[in-house]
């Protein structure tokens, strides 16, 4: 081939050093212009040298003359057709535009001076892989996880194999598009690149416009001032700025988390009000006359039985039963008791609805107490100390920004003391975890540590967005083929393959994850411990009852000895005789009274919680027919029949009557030991 021939292989701007053969070419036509010029000055005069001074003022006479016969040189050089204008400069020439491809240079175009570009008609397909076909490149990066890392074992290896990570993952993948090789070189100084006060850049920049790599793949942020020095890719991530800080938790869920979801203002409040409804209730039902009734419809006429059911034991436990959604054998008679039972129901039913709703919200999160949440959190307040990393975009981006609040950010961090800008995300993360300090960093930086460390957490969304891209040296030839590789490794979905295989696999759950967790007993246990004490407090008011009966009952017995008795028939399914005469004459055998008392008393039968209640005896077929029934439940001595009206009326006292009236008549002919049985008879089938 001719040096013509070679000439137009490489386009690039003026700014740049010419190649060794174009500039060689051109200097050999220059002299070969001059020495035509100077023959034909030669056949017209006498051309001599003659000495000259640059100090003085004299010229070489035969100057002008030779610069008329340069631009009058037409001939064929080098560099194509040679050819000057009235103004000195070449004309009517001709660029072949030339494409290096793996099968060598052919012509696809030609540049005219006067014609400009003529491409031609039918161009060959080009393939992207043809430019960087068997290249060589310098790959300039630093050390950041997850996108470049040396291997736990690189001291054993050498080369490109020492290294792992996303971006090592990509460049093999745009390696087996383009068919080029690589060698990958970190960078000197350790950091991306930012401009010094005197125009010179730093880090990988720094070394894209020296030209010492040709590549910088990396975390490298795509912005306005890089992109006035060097060329970056298409975005291969998007991303943003983004706040990180450790987690707060509050505190551990305690025995007694269920009386959480109401303030101890509120339960004070409920028991204040349970106090006053039962107090209420007591007294309205005192007052109506409808709450009085007579508990035994079958004795109309004979009894003047007058009883309230709400006494003030029951006029505190109605309240209960309706606050436990559970009610209660009471119902209310009159207007004003059913309106103090409506209003406390409708009451229950809100405070109950409103603590079920929130139990569950209490119980199944944990919320997480911090004290700021967004951007404008952290710009108002000086307790927590904020920073990036130093010649890092983000802290360009706080540098140029004229945002109000990222200029108040900016001016905090700069005029910190000591310096809250940190030299890697490594030495942030450490300060964050161990200081009163929030990290501002990328997103994905964000996550990946996040998905790691379970003490850290993402505080608000991002500040900006912005993307990664490979950087080139201003005007590189291979940039379009980049382009197009990470187009199609974004369209094959090798991209999102490569970043989950280096971003998940962290010991974190994720954080969309909020499904509702069983509770522990860290949670729930408290009402264990309510439900031991009160089973406690029951089994005591027991005891105390039993002792309470056994002291006035007749006997000698010990209490301890009379209620092991007791607790072995309870356990063996048979009832103590002795325990069951000791009852029952407790409860049943009349004392000896005088005779004037007994026929005073004669013809009343009252009952604890009622009144008098007086009467004419019934007749003696009745009378017979309960001392029969008497004897035959004395037998067995298992239960006691109670008159369906008055079941729930217990405490009825027999007063010694004469003889004619019912409850005396069935009593006297029962024996001593029919007596001691504790049978309580009322005629509840005398009067069906």
């Amino acid at each position: 081939q001719s040096w013509g021939e070679r000439l137009c292989i490489i386009h690039s701007p003026a700014s740049f050093p010419l190649p060794l053969q174009l500039s060689s070419a051109l200097l050999f036509d220059a002299v070969y212009a001059v020495v035509a010029a100077v023959q034909e000055l030669n056949r017209s005069q006498n051309v001599g040298a003659t000495q000259l001074s640059c100090k003085s003022s004299k010229i070489w006479e035969h100057g002008t003359s030779l610069m008329n016969y340069l631009r009058m040189v037409e001939l064929e050089g080098l560099t194509g057709h040679i050819e000057f204008n009235s103004k000195g400069q070449r004309s009517n020439y001709a660029l072949r535009i030339m494409q290096n491809s793996k099968d060598g240079l052919r012509q696809i175009g030609l540049w005219h001076s006067e014609d400009g570009l003529s491409m031609e008609r039918k161009l060959p397909s080009i393939n992207v892989t043809d430019t960087l076909f068997n290249t060589t490149l310098i790959i300039t990066t630093i050390l950041e996880n997850p996108y470049v890392m040396l291997r736990q074992n690189h001291q054993e290896l050498e080369g490109n194999d020492r290294y792992e990570g996303f971006c090592v993952d990509m460049l093999k993948e745009l390696a087996d598009i383009l068919k080029f090789k690589y060698r990958i070189r970190l960078v000197g100084d350790g950091v991306y690149g930012v401009p010094g006060a005197n125009g010179t850049w730093t880090g990988m920049v720094g070394e894209l416009i020296s030209r010492k790599a040709d590549l910088a793949v990396a975390g490298l942020t795509i912005t306005a001032e890089r992109e006035k020095v060097i060329d970056f890719s298409k975005p291969f991530m998007t991303l943003g700025i983004s706040i990180m800080y450790r987690v707060h938790l509050g505190r551990r869920p305690g025995y007694f988390s269920f009386l959480d979801p109401f303030s101890p203002g509120v339960w004070l409040f409920m028991l204040l009000a349970y106090l006053a409804v039962s107090c209420i209730l007591f007294l309205v039902a005192r007052l109506t006359p409808y709450e009085w009734y007579n508990p035994h419809p079958c004795l109309k006429g004979r009894c003047n039985l007058l009883i309230n059911q709400y006494s003030l034991g029951n006029s505190f436990w109605f309240p209960v039963g309706g606050f436990m959604q559970q009610g209660s054998t009471i119902a209310p008679r009159a207007l004003s008791t059913r309106c103090v039972s409506g209003v406390w129901w409708a009451f229950t039913l809100i405070i109950i609805s409103s603590y079920t709703a929130n139990l569950a919200a209490f119980l199944t999160v944990q919320r997480m107490e911090v004290p700021i949440e967004s951007v404008d959190d952290l710009a108002d307040q000086t307790a927590i100390e904020y920073g990036t990393m130093h010649g890092g975009s983000t802290m360009t981006f706080f540098q140029n920004s004229r945002y109000q609040t990222y200029q108040r950010m900016w001016n905090f961090m700069q005029s910190k003391q000591p310096s809250v800008f940190v030299k890697s995300t490594e030495e942030g993360i450490a300060r964050v975890l161990n200081s009163n300090y929030a990290y501002l960093l990328e997103s994905t930086m964000n996550e990946y540590y996040r998905q790691r460390n379970c003490n850290l957490t993402q505080i608000g969304g991002l500040l900006d967005t912005k993307g990664y891209g490979i950087g080139m040296p201003l005007g590189s030839v291979y940039r379009d083929e980049f382009d197009l590789a990470i187009l199609k490794l974004q369209e094959d979905n090798r991209l999102e393959i490569l970043k989950r295989k280096w971003w998940d696999g962290g010991k974190c759950p994720k954080e969309e994850d909020h499904r509702a967790k069983g509770l522990g007993m860290e949670n729930i246990g408290g009402i264990f411990v309510v439900l031991v004490c009160g089973l406690l407090v029951a089994i005591f008011m027991a005891v105390l009852e039993f002792v309470w009966m056994l002291r006035h009952a007749p006997g000698n017995e010990s209490v301890c000895e009379e209620m092991l008795r007791e607790l072995q028939g309870i356990v063996l399914c048979r009832d103590s005789l002795q325990a069951r005469r000791r009852r029952a004459a407790s409860m049943l055998r009349p004392r000896p009274l005088p005779l004037e008392e007994r026929r005073a008393r004669a013809a009343a039968v009252s009952l604890s919680n009622g009144k008098l209640c007086g009467g004419t005896g019934l007749p003696e077929p009745l009378s017979h027919r309960l001392a029969q029934e008497a004897a035959l439940v004395a037998r067995g001595c298992s239960h006691i029949r109670i008159c369906p009206e008055c079941r729930r009326f217990q405490g009825l006292r027999m007063r010694p009557t004469g003889a004619g009236l019912p409850f005396p008549a069935a009593t006297s002919l029962l024996s001593r030991d029919q007596r001691s049985c504790g049978i309580l008879i009322l005629p509840s089938r005398v009067y069906p």
